[in-house]
C-alpha cells in the first residue's frame, strides 16, 4: 500500500507520482536563454544590406547631400546616423481600431518628428501592437524619410540664414498651412505642433496661416512637413549657375560594388565546392 502510495496511485494522488505537480516540467526551463547559440549577446556593429549602405560604411560617401544631390533612395536608417546626429520627439500616441468578427481590435499609432536643428527633418508615423514598438518602428520611419530643408533670408542677406527662403504651402486632409518669410527676431508665430516641426528643422523665424481641421495632430504635422519640405522645389535665381555634371555613386565606384557584392555568401559556395 505505501509502494502505491509512492507512486501514485489512479486516485488517491491523482496521478503525479514522485514528480510531485509538475513544476519541474522541461528540465532547466529556468536557466539563462541567452546562453543557447548567444542569442543574448545584441551587437550593435552595422551590417549594411545596400549598395548605398556599404558605400557609406567604406567612407565613399562623405555627405547626406551627396545622396540627395543625385536622388539615391536611402533604405537603412543608419545610413542617417553615420552623417547626422539627430534628436527625436513623441509627437502624438493615438490608439486606433479595427472591427472583427472577434470584437474590436485596438493597436497604437505613433508620430515622431527627427531633426538636427540645422537643415534636416523627418517625420515617421508607426502603428503596432505596442507603444513601444510603435514609438521604435516610427524612429526608423523618421530617419528613412529625412529630407533637407533650404533656409534663406529676409531682407539684407546678413549673418545666417534664418527663415524660410520664399512662401512655401502644404496640405494633408483638410489642414492647409501657408509658411511665410519673416524678419529676424521675429521667431515662430505658429501653433505648437508646427513651432516643433520648424525647430527641429533649423528655422528660426517665419509666419504660418492654417486653415481645417487642424486638431487633427497627425494631418497636421503633416502638412507642415509636406510644406518646409518643397524649399528646394522653387530654383531661385541664386541657384541658376551652371554645376558640372558629376557621376552618381553607384557609377563612380562600381568596381568597388562588384567586388565586395555579397562577398561572404560566395566564399561560403567557393568553399563548399
Amino acid at each position: 500500500m505505501a509502494e502505491s502510495a509512492d507512486q501514485g496511485g489512479p486516485r488517491g494522488d491523482r496521478g503525479f507520482g514522485r514528480r510531485g505537480r509538475g513544476r519541474g516540467r522541461g528540465r532547466g526551463r529556468g536557466r539563462d536563454r541567452g546562453s543557447r547559440g548567444g542569442k543574448g549577446e545584441e551587437s550593435n556593429e552595422w551590417h549594411p544590406l545596400t549598395k548605398l549602405g556599404r558605400l557609406v560604411k567604406n567612407s565613399k560617401i562623405s555627405t547626406l547631400e551627396d545622396i540627395y544631390l543625385h536622388s539615391l533612395p536611402i533604405k537603412e536608417a543608419q545610413i542617417v546616423d553615420h552623417f547626422v546626429t539627430l534628436k527625436d520627439e513623441v509627437m502624438k500616441i493615438m490608439p486606433v481600431q479595427k472591427q472583427t468578427r472577434a470584437g474590436q481590435r485596438t493597436r497604437f499609432k505613433a508620430f515622431v518628428v527627427v531633426g538636427d536643428n540645422d537643415g534636416h527633418i523627418g517625420l515617421g508615423v508607426k502603428c503596432s501592437k505596442e507603444v513601444a514598438t510603435a514609438i521604435r518602428g516610427a524612429i526608423i520611419d523618421a530617419k528613412l524619410s529625412v529630407v533637407p530643408i533650404r533656409r534663406g533670408y529676409w531682407g539684407n542677406k546678413i549673418g545666417k540664414p534664418h527663415t524660410v527662403p520664399c512662401k512655401v504651402n502644404g496640405k494633408c486632409g483638410s489642414v492647409r498651412i501657408r509658411v511665410v518669410p519673416a524678419p529676424r527676431g521675429t521667431s515662430l508665430v505658429a501653433a505648437p505642433v508646427p513651432k516643433k516641426i520648424l525647430t527641429y528643422a533649423g528655422i528660426e523665424d517665419c509666419y504660418t496661416n492654417t486653415r481645417g481641421k487642424t486638431k487633427t495632430m497627425g494631418n497636421f504635422a503633416k502638412a507642415t512637413f509636406f510644406a518646409i519640405a518643397q524649399t528646394y522645389t522653387y530654383l531661385t535665381p541664386d541657384l541658376w549657375d551652371k554645376f558640372k555634371l558629376l557621376k552618381a555613386p553607384f557609377q563612380e565606384h562600381t568596381d568597388y560594388l562588384a567586388d565586395t557584392d555579397d562577398y561572404d555568401n560566395k566564399k561560403h559556395k567557393e568553399d563548399e565546392d
